[in-house]
């Protein structure tokens, strides 16, 4: 059986100040959830809110890491430094990554093994746009991410992947449940293939894109949907109608 997982990309808001006050007003209600919880403040808040969590049910996980351990990359934070204030998740390959900052499959691929070898959880990303889903390409397009971003893992049952639908983050347009779950299913064959089916059915598989209250209990009955990666919806007080679908 495997744990719901529920993770909240804050993204670029809150300073320490305002990251304070969401986890001490989250904390309470988040607490004895039956799923795995995960926030994901900026880089400034996360040595606040791995200090704030650490008696609670609630992991930290950074929206981003570096695959070297230090260098010539300005502006990047490696995984070894996130080890060291006691991070245990990072997104990889969030679409706002890949489309703003031109982040590979490659990239994301060496984030994901780096990620594994200091014993960060990844939750790799991936999803179509639009214009891919409306021509038929989005199971070409996913399939495509999860062989080039997942390949030569070494234990792929601790890899978590989100399928986040572009078209769907932040617009308040949500994937059917039926597409979602399609979607997911795409995910879980295509590591089924690379991996064997007993390691796919291991593997956590969110579903992102304007998840929220009203939509989390029919996705998460879906067969292939293992938990949510969520947005703007996470820096509410509402997130724990979410976390306790």
């Amino acid at each position: 059986m495997r744990k719901p997982i529920i993770a909240g990309n804050w993204k670029m808001n809150n300073d320490i100040s305002e990251t304070e006050t969401l986890i001490n007003m989250l904390l309470p209600l988040v607490a004895g959830a039956a799923a795995e919880v995960v926030f994901c403040p900026t880089y400034l808040g996360l040595q606040k809110a791995v200090e704030m969590t650490k008696d609670s049910n609630v992991g930290i996980g950074a929206q981003n890491m570096h695959f070297e351990k230090n260098g010539a990359f300005t502006g990047e934070i490696s995984g070894e430094m996130l080890t060291a204030i006691g991070v245990k998740y990072a997104i990889i390959g969030h679409s706002e990554r890949r489309q703003t900052f031109n982040e590979t499959d490659e990239a994301v691929n060496k984030k994901a093994i780096k990620a594994l070898s200091l014993g960060i959880i990844p939750i790799v990303c991936c999803g179509e746009t639009l214009a891919e889903r409306e021509s038929g390409k989005a199971k070409a397009k996913v399939v495509g991410q999860i062989e080039a971003g997942l390949k030569n893992i070494d234990d792929i049952s601790k890899v978590v992947v989100a399928y986040e639908p572009i078209w769907a983050i932040g617009t308040g347009k949500t994937a059917s449940k039926e597409e979602a779950n399609e979607a997911c299913g795409w995910v879980r064959e295509t590591i089924a293939k690379m991996y064997g089916q007993d390691a796919a059915d291991k593997v956590r598989i969110q579903y992102g894109g304007s998840v929220n209250p009203g939509n989390v209990k029919e996705l998460m009955a879906m067969d292939n949907i293992d938990g949510a990666l969520v947005g703007g919806a996470s820096l509410k007080p509402t997130f724990s109608e979410i976390v306790k679908f």
